[in-house]
């Protein structure tokens, strides 16, 4: 049966329209954007693991900057997140430490560390320890770094000797040289306990009630050939606050 004329006249009038409603183009849709940079919230969390975060532990070092640290800027300086200490182009004159502000009783301290130099390397980082008024040296125990050294815990500036350390075969078979390790450094009471890549070089135990069981952690660079130390990933938890 033939269309009507006034239902094909409909039909091509609503033809018409869809068509023209196909030319007209959606306005996009707006995506949301973060902004990444050294203001972003999320970027010092990002360094904790989600097992760190729920423990409590925090971090010492935000990788930008030496807020909460003290110490010869001549000498230490912030490159790539991490803190360097040294020249690879200078001899270092003399021991220079890079130290917290704040004071720490019990803890368990985690980073990154790796020493690079073409001669003999040494560094470490400083527990329970001071600074030694108008001087450039530190006294306390020293997590040690640096060949004959890695993993002992020394006492610096104080009784100036080895108190524990491991067999230089055993720890080799699990340090990277000029590479990033893992150093891990338990103080509990008189109890000390330190690890490398896992591997654990010292569990000392003080025998004498006179050494102080609270102080402040310090980076340090030896004096010797040009060198360079680096950390990062610094964080702590304080046990029993």
């Amino acid at each position: 049966m033939p269309i009507p004329f006034a239902c094909r006249l409909v039909l091509l009038c609503s033809l018409l329209f869809v068509g023209l409603l196909g030319c007209v183009e959606a306005p996009p849709t707006a995506i949301p954007t973060v902004q990444a940079g050294p203001g972003h919230a999320d970027e010092g969390e990002s360094l904790l693991s989600e097992e760190e975060k729920e423990a409590g532990f925090q971090l010492l070092f935000d990788g930008e900057s030496l807020d909460g640290w003290e110490g010869d800027l001549e000498t230490f300086r912030v490159e790539d997140g991490a803190i360097v200490a040294g020249s690879l182009e200078n001899p270092i004159p003399q021991n220079e430490f890079l130290c917290t502000k704040e004071r720490f009783d019990d803890f368990e301290l985690r980073l990154k560390f790796k020493l690079v130099g073409e001669k003999k390397v040494n560094a470490g980082i400083q527990i329970r320890s001071e600074r030694i008024p108008d001087h450039h040296e530190m006294i306390g125990y020293q997590a040690d770094l640096g060949d004959n050294y890695w993993g002992a815990l020394y006492d610096e500036s104080r009784r100036r000797k080895v108190l524990q350390q491991p067999e230089n075969d055993a720890i080799m078979e699990h340090l990277k040289e000029e590479e990033w390790n893992d150093y891990r450094i338990l103080c509990e009471g008189k109890r000390i306990q330190l690890w490398i890549n896992g591997f654990q070089t010292v569990d000392y135990t003080e025998t004498d009630d006179e050494i102080p069981l609270t102080g402040l952690i310090g980076l340090q660079i030896h004096s010797g050939p040009p060198m360079e130390a680096r950390y990062k990933d610094i964080r702590i938890l304080k046990i029993g606050n």
